[in-house]
């Protein structure tokens, strides 16, 4: 059986924990960034977990962990 490759994309955009929960950025940290305050932008550099929806995909795309 071949090995299987990782989508690079992903690899960039997602990082898996040690006890398998994958970690995103939050958007809109980009630009135009004069209006936003001071705390949405504070609040805009913390890490979120990714939604159960979307998990089994993510997984699919890195499968030895990205």
């Amino acid at each position: 059986m071949p090995k299987l490759k990782t989508k690079k994309s992903a690899a960039k955009r997602f990082k898996i924990t040690k006890r398998g929960k994958i970690i995103r950025w939050k958007a809109g940290r980009r630009h135009l960034l004069s209006k936003k305050s001071r705390k949405k932008k504070l609040l805009l550099k913390q890490t979120d977990t990714v939604a159960g929806v979307d998990v089994k995909k993510i997984k699919y795309l890195m499968p030895y962990g990205g």
